[in-house]
């Protein structure tokens, strides 16, 4: 069983994978040249799949902004390696570069832009009167307090020179934005804050999320371009790949062996432990044999100082609690990316004797998942998947298989 977990989440990211489906999605070269703008966890693979694709005779540049130990070799795409979640002053320098090669365009060329998740804080750039530091300490905030991305976002947009449509806007050349989508919904104006796409939110939203949470504003906002803004008329924003496809291939995995497939959407949101709740009813309820299939991000309030792991761990710790060693449920959760949270697995897995195995090591399940360290519950029983990065980003993956 943990086998066939494996193999049905390596299938979900294989369906995303830059290598395979973005050559098929690239434009005939331009007159002029063409700068590739790539951000995200996905952009060195990206990149490198232009660079093998593009004709050798036409123009091409550029620079792919990834998360460190993210980076690949793209040919004549440099990649520069930054912080995720929190941006740093290598993502700063990268964006502020790449945002100058834009800005250098003509119209007879042409603006690439290869976005993926991840690209919001790899792609920092803070507005006039924005300090960085402010800026990260923001984001440390909003990312301990559970703020969802879409909240997020509409903070960091408005205090950023060169998201929220404003790398359109600085390019004089036609852009055409390969989207791999990382959020609910696929609106491109949520992935990577939307560098080439229109902003509806607007500065008052944008203090409003931060009067939310409690959190002061690290300088002064500034609008961002909007939705029918004469600039879009030559941008193209294309998502090229999605969770619901990803989840679509993972649920194939499954019926091949005889279990039916139930894909519960891709959009799920809430606190880890909440759908962990709501998930193990469903699952004590289901057919056998069953596929439970999600996708989507869930959140994680950090109580106290907090302890390691991230959203899918803890959503695994707080799934075997609720089911209590229920017979011939297993699971995995893990994140596209490979990288749950900010340590070193994609994931995990349970089984029905988890909690039994745990309790025979002296571990307090429900201590740990008070403590929000999920990583160490996991990394006990020797349950942890790891799967160093994938180089690509569909959300969260959710499985559980009733046999």
């Amino acid at each position: 069983m943990r086998a066939l977990l494996e193999e049905s989440f390596r299938a979900a990211v294989a369906a995303a994978d830059p290598l395979r489906i973005l050559p098929s999605q690239l434009p005939a070269p331009p007159r002029g040249r063409t700068f590739v703008a790539a951000a995200g966890k996905a952009a060195a693979a990206m990149a490198l799949a232009v660079d093998r694709h593009w004709p050798r005779a036409a123009p091409l540049e550029g620079l792919a902004i990834t998360r460190y130990a993210h980076g690949l070799p793209a040919g004549r795409i440099r990649v520069l390696e930054a912080g995720h979640p929190v941006p740093d002053a290598a993502g700063e320098s990268g964006a502020r570069e790449l945002l100058a090669g834009v800005r250098a365009l003509g119209p007879d060329d042409l603006l690439l832009a290869l976005i993926s998740g991840g690209g919001s804080s790899l792609l920092s750039l803070p507005a006039p009167g924005v300090t960085m530091e402010g800026l990260k300490a923001m984001t440390r905030e909003l990312l301990r307090c559970g703020a969802p991305i879409q909240d997020i976002n509409t903070a960091r947009k408005h205090l950023s020179a060169i998201q929220g449509g404003r790398l359109a806007a600085a390019s004089r050349a036609p852009v055409l934005a390969l989207i791999i989508s990382d959020v609910t919904g696929d609106d491109p104006t949520h992935i990577a804050s939307g560098p080439c796409a229109p902003d509806p939110s607007t500065i008052a939203e944008a203090q409003a999320v931060l009067r939310k949470y409690g959190i002061a504003a690290p300088g002064q906002f500034s609008e961002t371009p909007k939705p029918g803004a004469a600039l879009f008329a030559r941008v193209e924003n294309r998502v090229i790949a999605t969770a619901r496809r990803s989840l679509e291939a993972a649920a194939a995995v499954f019926a091949s062996r005889g279990i039916a497939p139930l894909i519960l959407g891709d959009d799920i949101t809430g606190e880890a432990r909440e759908v962990a709740r709501a998930m193990a009813a469903q699952a004590r309820g289901a057919q056998r044999p069953a596929a439970l299939i999600s996708g989507g991000e869930c959140t994680v309030t950090v109580r106290g100082a907090g302890g390691r792991g991230g959203r899918c761990a803890e959503f695994l710790l707080a799934l075997a609690i609720e089911l209590q060693g229920a017979a011939g449920i297993h699971a995995l959760a893990a994140d596209t990316d490979g990288i749950d949270g900010s340590e070193d697995n994609a994931g995990a897995w349970i089984a029905p004797d988890s909690l039994a195995r745990a309790a025979a090591r002296g571990i307090d399940a429900q201590k740990l998942l008070g403590a929000n360290d999920s990583y160490g519950f996991f990394s006990a029983l020797g349950d942890l998947l790891v799967t160093g990065p994938t180089r690509t980003n569909v959300n969260d993956y959710r499985a559980i298989v009733i046999s």
